[in-house]
């Protein structure tokens, strides 16, 4: 693995859900200096102190490295409102602001113009093209993606995309600087893509299966379903139901990703009337109180023994394996080993090729039949799905 002894310095930009979660594992990696920088004092503060509450529920727990203190890591955090000054220094920069591609190239354009030459320029985007946002930085080579998955402290992944001219340089140093980044479930993964696609990995395949959740939030609106009766059909399955989830991810995270993959490779990924109505008015889930669900307790008070019935699971991993193939035949990835590796260390959840192997068969009847009732195109089953010739790409 690549030196990385001269990186000591990591800046973050953008301190929301991802940015501070970034800044804490940085700090826990044991990097000299971790700067904040986001748009005003009250949010890098704010910041500052979720950072600090998680530092000391690890500590508490006796997670932390030996020798750190939460008192000596907050030691290494800097808080910069001024953009310039922030990187002026930085070895290593990463951008985690929202998901919109006028918002990213404005900020690369500034970070090509005040980064040391050296600095390595990485975006947190979950879905957006690495190509176009490293386009407006005057540095492309030095550009790649580091996609991390919340909660970064607890979950392994970090999905690693090249850009077209992204050097090997920058993805070894990326890797280096990444696995440096502790993980409570163990040693990072860091798949690295080979070419782009849009949402990569687990985006791209949670991407295909919000069409089937648009499809059931406007079906449940429509017959005057309960969302909390579908959430509670997973139960058996699931720590937190499919809608519940889009809450914590915020709803506006959610409709950004999916307007964007709507652009990219299907107009049926567009975001529903229910779930833009909901972004349109300021409900974004858990971090405004108020979404597809109430949240201003903390958490809404499910009834989970009444089941609506309606969420088929079967169905659900047949989107997801169906994605997948897509993935291999568009040569994104060449292993499906690595597709659920992924899954499982970025969300938890197994990948659909264990079970897809015994019932693909069955599943590709299954999404037949959805595309027939509901006219959603996109999800008709691929030849390398229907004909099982996944089984031989395990690596």
């Amino acid at each position: 693995m690549v030196n990385i002894d001269d990186i000591s310095t990591i800046a973050i930009i953008g301190t929301g859900i991802m940015g501070h979660e970034i800044a804490q594992v940085a700090l826990m990696g044991g990097f000299k200096t971790v700067i904040l920088n986001d748009l005003s004092a009250d949010i890098i503060n704010n910041a500052e102190k979720k950072i600090k509450t998680g530092l000391k529920k690890l500590e508490s727990k006796g997670i932390l490295n030996e020798g750190y203190t939460t008192s000596n890591l907050m030691n290494s955090l800097v808080k910069e409102v001024n953009l310039e000054k922030a990187i002026y220094n930085a070895d290593f920069i990463i951008e985690a602001i929202p998901e919109v591609m006028k918002l990213k190239k404005a900020l690369f354009k500034k970070l090509g113009e005040f980064s040391p030459e050296h600095a390595i320029l990485a975006t947190n985007t979950s879905t957006m093209s690495i190509s176009e946002i490293a386009s407006a930085s005057n540095k492309p080579h030095k550009v790649i993606g580091c996609h991390f998955f919340t909660p970064i402290v607890v979950l392994r992944l970090i999905e690693i995309i090249k850009g077209k001219k992204t050097s090997e340089d920058t993805v070894e140093v990326a890797k280096a600087v990444c696995q440096r980044f502790p993980a409570l479930q163990g040693k990072r993964f860091l798949p690295i893509l080979q070419k782009e696609s849009p949402g990569f990995i687990v985006n791209r395949i949670t991407g295909a299966t919000s069409i089937y959740l648009n499809w059931l939030l406007e079906f449940s609106r429509k017959k005057g379903i309960p969302l909390e009766k579908i959430d509670a059909d997973t139960e058996s399955f699931a720590e937190i139901g499919p809608f519940a989830k889009l809450d914590h991810l915020g709803l506006d995270t959610v409709y950004n990703a999916l307007s964007y993959l709507a652009e990219e490779l299907s107009p049926e990924f567009a975001p529903g009337k229910t779930l833009t109505s909901l972004v349109k008015n300021g409900h974004l889930g858990l971090k405004t109180g108020k979404g597809l669900f109430d949240w201003k307790e903390g958490n809404p008070n499910f009834k989970k023994n009444e089941k609506a019935g309606l969420f088929n699971i079967d169905l659900f991993m047949a989107i997801q394996l169906n994605e997948g193939c897509r993935l291999l035949e568009d040569r994104i990835v060449s292993s499906y080993k690595l597709i659920d590796d992924s899954m499982m260390t970025g969300m938890n959840l197994p990948g659909p090729f264990g079970p897809g192997k015994r019932n693909y068969e069955r599943w590709t009847r299954l999404l037949e039949e959805f595309v027939e009732n509901t006219g959603i195109n996109y999800l008709k089953p691929c030849n390398l799905m229907k004909s099982g010739g996944f089984i031989k790409m395990r690596k």
